[in-house]
């Protein structure tokens, strides 16, 4: 079918770091394997936009983690694959949420990133805030919400919220609708329209808590339970959920992932 054709124009997208990685090794050396990374990628963003275009854009979060620093991956490199994404994704999600990757509280990760002879480095308090600080500044074409994940360094100077990832509050917003969801996370719906607060209120007007959770249908709720879950790591936000899955099982291979001991046990146990 290519046969007379002197060109060929190709479209792809990268999404993530290590995909990205990949390419770029098989482009020096297999060319054909690269363009089935490059459209791998592709596809990730395409199947990204169809579970919105179903579940709707609220329900589905954009993530970049962790980030991770190499002797070939800078802090500006990053925000360029960042900005690749996010112009790809964009009104297609409200929220990206990243992390850094904290190599020293991993040794699973460590000794894999060192058996694969990645030279990392550490995230220390200087680099973080050059990466948010740009982040901040790409963010204003986009306007998305930004959010930390598990991290204990405070970003409020530029905009930059410590996230919930299994967040009780997106779940109430999205799931407002089920009595039992509502009652099992400790949330009530108020059916009264209530009024923004203003210097014009009078007594009997009904003042929306600060707190509360906006509601599609002009309603809102508001939330009398902790559902934060203890068993975390101090800054994780997340609430009491169960993970689904098993280590050593993902035949994805990234290099930095801490849910695989090695990649030779993964894809035995994946098969």
């Amino acid at each position: 079918n290519l046969q007379g054709c002197t060109s060929v124009v190709l479209f792809a997208a990268t999404i993530g770091v290590e995909i990205d990685r990949v390419i770029s090794k098989f482009g020096k050396i297999s060319p054909s394997k690269a363009l089935l990374f490059q459209a791998i990628g592709a596809e990730r963003i395409e199947t990204f936009k169809l579970l919105v275009d179903k579940l709707g854009k609220g329900a589905v979060i954009w993530r970049f983690d962790p980030l991770i620093l190499t002797d070939t991956i800078s802090i500006d490199d990053l925000i360029r694959k960042i900005e690749f994404i996010g112009d790809s994704l964009y009104e297609y999600t409200e929220k990206l949420v990243f992390s850094f990757a904290d190599i020293a509280s991993y040794r699973k990760v460590k000794a894999n990133l060192e058996k694969s002879n990645i030279n990392y480095r550490e995230w220390d308090d200087e680099a973080m805030v050059e990466f948010a600080s740009k982040l901040t500044e790409l963010n204003k074409k986009w306007n998305y919400e930004l959010a930390t994940c598990g991290e204990k360094i405070d970003f409020e100077r530029f905009g930059i919220k410590h996230n919930h990832c299994v967040d009780d509050r997106l779940i109430v917003r999205l799931g407002c609708k089920s009595p039992e969801l509502m009652k099992f996370l400790g949330a009530e719906i108020v059916r009264e329209q209530p009024v923004q607060q203003d210097l014009f209120a009078t007594e009997d007007s009904q003042i929306i808590p600060n707190d509360a959770i906006l509601l599609d249908n002009g309603e809102y709720a508001v939330i009398n339970k902790n559902n934060k879950d203890k068993g975390q790591r101090e800054f994780c936000g997340c609430m009491k959920s169960k993970d689904i899955g098993e280590y050593d099982t993902c035949p994805h291979l990234c290099e930095y992932c801490y849910a695989n001991t090695c990649k030779e046990i993964a894809i035995r146990n994946w098969k």
